[in-house]
C-alpha cells in the first residue's frame, strides 16, 4: 500500500471519475479474466478452500465431546471415530485431549494432548482425523472450532461456476476521495450479532451510464477490498452481496475497478464462514450484470453430511 493512503498529509481528492477502460487489445482481456476465473476454481477446490469446510462450533467455557456419535457436543461424518476426544475450554485455552486409541495427527505425528492456539496468533496448527481436519479460529474475540472434510463429496460434485459474459465497460477508472483520516468502520457478517472492525481509507467514486456511485472499500494488504450489493443479488447473484479487489490507487488517485472479477464470498458454498456482507451504503441501486453468479446448488447446507 502506498503510504500517502493510509496518512492523511495527502490533500483530499476532488470527487471526480472515469468511464469505462478497456484494455488495448480486448482478446488479450478476455484471457486474462477466463485465467482468473480458472484460478478462483483452482483455489475453491484446493485442500484449503471454502468447499470442503463442513462445520463451525462456537466455543464458551466448558468441555465438548467431538465424534461421530449422535449425541456428541459436535457431530462429524459417520467415517470418524465414535468419540475422538474432547475439547476443554477454560482461561487457560481450548485443550485437546485425544481418546485412548484413537489416532488424531498434527503436521502426520500423534498427538494425545495438545493446547490449540487460534489462527490470529500465527500459531495455530490443523489437527486431522482421517479425512477430517480442523483448526481453532478467533473472531471478535470468540473462539470456535472450524471443521473440514478433505473427502466431502460436496468438492466432487461442485462446479462450474456460473457468470456474466465478459462487459468491459464494466471494467472502469474510479478515483478514491480519502478521508481526513482513516475509519475503523462496523461491518455485519452472516453470523447475526458478530461483526468485523475493517479500515476504510476513504470513498472511491466511478461512473457507470452516466449516473454517479460510490463505494466505500477497507485495506487489505497493499489493495482495496469491496464488499458491494446490487439489483442482481435479488435474482442472480448472491443475496449478501460479492467481493472485488482493486490494486492501490497512485497519488493521483485513481484506481480501476474490474467488476468482471466480481466473484461470491465464501458463505455463498457454506454455512461455515463468517464472511463480511454489503453494508447499506454499500448496495447499488443498478444490476452489476458482470462477475460470478450464484444458484442455490452451489451451497451446502452441512445438515446431509452428519
Amino acid at each position: 500500500m502506498k503510504k500517502g493512503l493510509v496518512i492523511p498529509v495527502m490533500l483530499t481528492l476532488i470527487a471526480a471519475c472515469g468511464r469505462a477502460e478497456p484494455e488495448a487489445d480486448p482478446a488479450a482481456y478476455d484471457q486474462d479474466v477466463h485465467e482468473w476465473r480458472a484460478g478462483r476454481l483452482e483455489r475453491l477446490l484446493a485442500p484449503t478452500g471454502y468447499l470442503n469446510q463442513i462445520g463451525l462450533y462456537w466455543l464458551e467455557p466448558g468441555v465438548y465431546v467431538i465424534g461421530s456419535d449422535p449425541d456428541s457436543d459436535i457431530t462429524v461424518p459417520a467415517s470418524a471415530a465414535a468419540r475422538i476426544g474432547e475439547f476443554d475450554v477454560s482461561d487457560n485455552g481450548v485443550r485437546l485431549i485425544v481418546e485412548e486409541g484413537v489416532e488424531v495427527l498434527v503436521d502426520g505425528q500423534p498427538v494425545t494432548d495438545i493446547l490449540l492456539e487460534p489462527d490470529t496468533t500465527g500459531k495455530a496448527v490443523m489437527v486431522s482425523h482421517g479425512s477430517l481436519a480442523w483448526m481453532l479460529i478467533e473472531r471478535g474475540g470468540k473462539l470456535a472450532i472450524r471443521i473440514r472434510d478433505y473427502e466431502h463429496p460436496f468438492v466432487d460434485n461442485f462446479g462450474p461456476l456460473p457468470y456474466y459474459d465478459i462487459d468491459p465497460t464494466l471494467r472502469v477508472t474510479a478515483e478514491l476521495e480519502l478521508y481526513d483520516e482513516p475509519r475503523t468502520i462496523a461491518v455485519d457478517t452472516v453470523i447475526e450479532g458478530f461483526q468485523q472492525y475493517p479500515v476504510a481509507p476513504g470513498v472511491a467514486s466511478f461512473e457507470l451510464n452516466g449516473q454517479r456511485f460510490d463505494l466505500e472499500p477497507t485495506l487489505s494488504g497493499d489493495k482495496l477490498f469491496f464488499v458491494f450489493g446490487d439489483e442482481t443479488n435479488r435474482d442472480e447473484t448472491y443475496g449478501a452481496g460479492r467481493f472485488v479487489y482493486a490494486d492501490a490507487p497512485g497519488d493521483d488517485g485513481i484506481l480501476v475497478l474490474d467488476f468482471n472479477l466480481s466473484y461470491s464470498p465464501p458463505c455463498a458454498f457454506n454455512d461455515f464462514s463468517t464472511c463480511p456482507i454489503a453494508s447499506p451504503r454499500n448496495r447499488l441501486p443498478i444490476r452489476i450484470e458482470a462477475g460470478e453468479k450464484f444458484t442455490k446448488d452451489l451451497h451446502y447446507s452441512g445438515a446431509a453430511g452428519h
